[in-house]
């Protein structure tokens, strides 16, 4: 495994992390789960991404039971907060009150005194940023979180909340986008801000949904069991990407991983891996065997010929419009 910084902070990060979106406390059981952590353990993961969102509380829980006996200080484990985790109008969005709340339901589900990244799962309309920066800050001055990130942020308001940040002497230091070669939309925008900045990329779907593993075909329906045929799993992301037109394309791919002495998800996360602002790359897994094949794209270095017959290949599928980076026009 090879480790980056996160973004310009002193936090060593592995490239790929292991996030539990959909997987723990809902698509897989937990045997399979604890399995999967174990897999990423032992391939030299120490990145672990998860929301107190994911699967209704339960994939923090999970994660915590996978991880407890581990060093903690030999593991960055991350969580997020915003989106609605009960019933009432206050548990959701960015609130002081449901900051403050949900950092301690976090810690208890994850078994843990401290998180090392917090993160803000979208933008919160609904609450001034200068309350939701403050709340974040009293998390990192009472040793609850070591630095603070967003996902999903406009370069404006990752602009602006780093400059709260400065003000109230916490560490902003990550974005957690999607990003993939299907999905670049923060290209134009985000990662310069970034890079300016000092923040770091954790990007989510490298692999855009599954897509670029190849495994789906044009003209045929998704494989039984695959993301595409489960409404829990988050079937609604893939189904932008499940055209004729895209799956061509990535079959067309195929070649070019060979090329490269690569799997099509290998490539998939290592393409994401040569953009420097990348700090990590999350992949997610419902069985150790897909671990033990994404991780060998660490350090993987793609050369200019084929990334550019990459280019030609995807280009007139990628989507690029910054605008598609955006969070509810008001409180979930």
């Amino acid at each position: 495994m090879e480790f980056r910084h996160l973004g310009r902070s002193g936090l060593m990060v592995s490239e790929i992390s292991y996030g539990n979106w959909i997987t723990h406390g809902s698509q897989v059981e937990e045997d399979a789960a604890l399995a999967c952590v174990r897999a990423a353990l032992d391939n030299g993961i120490t990145t672990f991404d998860t929301a107190d969102v994911y699967a209704g509380t339960k994939a923090e829980e999970v994660l915590g039971r996978a991880l407890k006996g581990e060093r903690r200080e030999g593991l960055e484990i991350f969580t997020k907060v915003y989106w609605a985790t009960g019933p009432g109008r206050n548990d959701r969005g960015l609130s002081r009150k449901h900051i403050m709340e949900s950092i301690n339901g976090s810690l208890r589900r994850l078994q843990t005194d401290y998180v090392d990244l917090y993160q803000a799962h979208r933008y919160d309309v609904s609450t001034p940023l200068e309350e939701t920066m403050e709340a974040f800050a009293d998390v990192v001055h009472s040793g609850k979180a070591h630095y603070i990130g967003v996902s999903e942020w406009t370069a404006a308001q990752i602009r602006e909340a780093h400059a709260l940040a400065r003000e109230l002497r916490i560490p902003l230091v990550s974005n957690q986008p999607q990003y993939s070669m299907l999905w670049r939309v923060i290209e134009a925008e985000v990662i310069p801000t970034s890079e300016e900045l000092g923040v770091g990329q954790i990007v989510w779907s490298p692999m855009a949904q599954g897509v670029l593993s190849g495994k789906y075909l044009p003209g045929q329906p998704p494989p039984a069991g695959s993301r595409a045929t489960d409404e829990k799993s988050g079937s609604m992301f893939i189904s932008r990407f499940l055209t004729d037109e895209v799956l061509t394309r990535v079959q067309q791919l195929k070649p070019l991983a060979e090329q490269a002495g690569l799997t099509m998800p290998q490539l998939a996360v290592a393409w994401v891996l040569q953009n420097p602002n990348v700090s990590s790359a999350i992949i997610g897994a419902s069985r150790p065997e897909q671990v033990h094949d994404n991780v060998k794209a660490a350090g993987v270095k793609l050369d200019a010929g084929l990334l550019k017959a990459i280019d030609a290949v995807v280009d007139p599928i990628t989507e690029r419009d910054p605008a598609q980076t955006r969070s509810p026009a008001q409180r979930p």
